[in-house]
């Protein structure tokens, strides 16, 4: 099985080409309320269980690939190749609590919709964000998250485990990819997430911002049928 993770106030609509395209895919929809990515990648362990999947391929997308990183960390025997997508791996800077605080401050005094409509411009590639083919169900899959659901997610990001011990101990066939023109989830980060992996292969997808998956389908489609090629660990 392949299993997707999808990042902050997102759900299965961010991989809905990646599903089409594997037919043994299963996206994982939500993490409800859940406040920790340790909640969060033990919710991604029970669903691979009810799929039957024993053992699994694992794409994490933004705070899905930090999510996929502790699944690795909670269960290293069941991820036979692991995808980092347009994610990070630092630890909490030191303004960053306040600034995710300020735009939930955005939504509980404006509302959610306010929020979403600054958040999510930014993580677009400017051209996309004109195709509104594109950017409407995206920013109606946000909207749909609510301000309960946000706040339970930054919360899981501010709290999030360090990773420096982790990234040299995973040795499944990892995919690290991000788009050219991602603002939040740059190119440099994840070169510096590749060379930490022994077992690694960095693509970057020109055109595209931090919505990766939804901007640049094929593009992600061809790295995921490459990287599924890769030999997984016994």
């Amino acid at each position: 099985m392949l299993l997707f993770l999808p990042g902050l106030i997102c759900n299965a609509h961010t991989f809905a080409a990646q599903t089409a395209a594997f037919p043994e895919a299963h996206a994982v929809n939500s993490y409800g309320l859940a406040d920790t990515i340790e909640d969060m990648a033990r919710i991604a362990l029970r669903e691979a269980d009810e799929q039957g999947a024993e053992r699994f391929d694992l794409f994490g997308h933004s705070m899905g690939g930090r999510t996929a990183l502790e699944v690795v960390r909670l269960a290293p025997e069941r991820v036979r190749r692991l995808a980092l997508v347009s994610t990070g791996i630092h630890p909490l800077g030191e303004n960053e609590p306040a600034k995710r605080a300020a735009l939930q401050r955005v939504g509980h005094e404006n509302g959610f919709e306010a929020l979403v409509d600054q958040w999510l411009p930014p993580m677009v590639a400017p051209a996309n964000r004109e195709r509104a083919d594109l950017y409407a169900p995206m920013r109606a899959m946000c909207l749909s998250a609510g301000q309960e659901r946000f706040d339970a997610q930054i919360a899981a990001l501010v709290g999030r485990p360090a990773l420096d011990d982790l990234l040299p101990r995973i040795a499944c066939p990892t995919l690290v990819m991000t788009g050219a023109l991602d603002q939040w989830a740059p190119p440099e980060q994840h070169e510096t997430i590749a060379g930490r992996i022994a077992n690694s292969k960095l693509v970057i997808v020109p055109g595209a911002g931090h919505m990766l998956p939804l901007e640049a389908p094929e593009e992600v489609n061809d790295a995921i049928a490459s990287w599924l090629q890769m030999p997984a660990r016994d």
